[in-house]
């Protein structure tokens, strides 16, 4: 016979335990050792993946030298200039030298004795020397257009790819931009000035040109 529970009494108000093959649900792990966690995103920087990336900077306590390690040398970017120059001024030139091989003729001078009066025959250039002296110069825009595009795109001319060295914006990593890059070689005439700017990465803390500040740009070395 079944009695109805004593309100007064605290053991009756338990809850009937499950009986034989009631479910259970087991509480969830709770992390610790062993739990698989998820690792964080790498912070963007240089070398993080899909990017080209900008040196990390150093902190309070920082690490300048290992920082000075990612920016290009001096000589690096002088070695790539000269393998630039070579690639497109080496057929210019050729072309602007037959040119004024074949088209300059050489000019004929005389003294009267008489009135001792100087005068000069022949001279000048010829409409073929001309024309392949032209083709000299435009050889020497259409490569330096070309080069200007290609460190504007990919950060690399020719030059930049043989040492392992890339042009990028300080701000984020990318390359310039044909536009900035464009820019940044008009730029490189304030680093004509006494060749004090081109002189500048031999000592400066991120190795830039005067054009390389004026641009917000730096050269780093490639993965």
């Amino acid at each position: 016979m079944s009695y109805p529970p004593d309100p007064n009494n605290p053991y009756s108000q338990q809850p009937p335990a499950p009986g034989y093959g009631y479910p259970q649900q087991a509480p969830p792990p709770a992390p610790g050792y062993g739990y698989p966690q998820q690792a964080p995103p790498p912070a963007p920087g240089y070398g993080a993946p899909g990017g080209y990336g900008i040196p990390p900077q150093p902190g309070p306590y920082g690490n300048a030298a290992q920082v000075q390690q990612f920016y290009a040398g001096w000589g690096s970017r002088v070695a790539a200039y000269i393998v630039d120059y070579l690639i497109v001024g080496v057929p210019a030139g050729i072309f602007y030298g037959i040119g004024a091989a074949v088209g300059i003729s050489k000019a004929e001078c005389t003294t009267d004795p008489t009135t001792y009066a100087y005068s000069c025959t022949g001279g000048g250039v010829s409409g073929a020397g001309m024309a392949i002296m032209a083709i000299g110069w435009l050889l020497a825009i259409a490569g330096g257009l070309w080069l200007i595009h290609r460190e504007g795109t990919t950060g690399q001319t020719p030059g930049k790819k043989m040492v392992n060295i890339r042009v990028l914006r300080e701000a984020d990593g990318q390359p310039l931009g044909f536009g900035m890059a464009f820019v940044r070689k008009i730029c490189h005439a304030v680093d004509g000035i006494c060749c004090l700017g081109y002189l500048w990465p031999l000592w400066d803390a991120k190795k830039q040109t005067f054009a390389d500040k004026i641009m917000s740009s730096v050269v780093v070395k490639s993965q």
